[in-house]
């Protein structure tokens, strides 16, 4: 039986802190900036977002068809189609993040849950993680919306949300690598411990 290879050897690659510094603390966003040492030994900084982590679901109906969000997003002063998701309370177990957020956002409750894996959507400037899990055996009930929050739901295909997703009419990131977990899942490609494809 062969080995898996080893580890490469990253140790010229790091980067080591030297000390941190809040620059910005809001109620969603904390931003630090931090003075690093660089692999050759000279001095650098670094800023960047520190975020709690989040999940996104994708919840499958039993005809096939996928449950997901229009919302409008500031930042890009447009309506977005996407899976739901949330961040993460402090203390709070991802799955249990999970299912709050699919409730809250979607009126839905699922019977099965599966977690896919996690994406770091933004490394370049963020520590934000952000766990995909499957939901299905979905029952439809009443939405409980955040104070401040609007969004309109819509039931997708998934040779639909593909078509938006190769035009270019869905950008965003987790929803992409959401749609790339479903397809290769649903081909046998990718595994999702618990989970088979029906």
């Amino acid at each position: 039986m062969s080995q898996p290879p080893a580890a490469p050897d990253n140790a010229h690659l790091r980067e080591e802190t030297v000390s941190e510094e809040t620059v910005f603390q809001g109620r969603l966003l904390h931003v630090r900036r931090d003075h690093i040492r660089l692999p050759d030994g000279s001095a650098g900084t670094r800023e960047f977002v520190v975020h709690p982590g989040a999940v996104m679901i994708v919840p499958l109906l039993d005809d096939g068809r996928l449950v997901m969000e229009r919302q409008w997003r500031y930042p890009l002063a447009r309506v977005m189609l996407e899976f739901p998701a949330g961040k993460l309370e402090p203390g709070e177990p991802t799955l249990q993040c999970a299912q709050r957020e699919l409730l809250e956002e979607t009126g839905y409750r699922a019977s099965e849950w599966a977690l896919a894996g996690v994406l770091h959507n933004a490394i370049a400037y963020s520590n934000e993680h952000i766990e995909i899990w499957f939901a299905r055996g979905l029952s439809a009930g009443e939405r409980r919306l955040d104070e401040g929050e609007f969004l309109d739901l819509q039931l997708v295909h998934e040779a639909e949300l593909d078509r938006l997703c190769a035009s270019g009419a869905v950008t965003d990131a987790k929803t992409l690598i959401g749609l790339q977990w479903l397809q290769n899942w649903r081909a046998g490609r990718w595994a999702i411990p618990g989970f088979t494809p029906r």
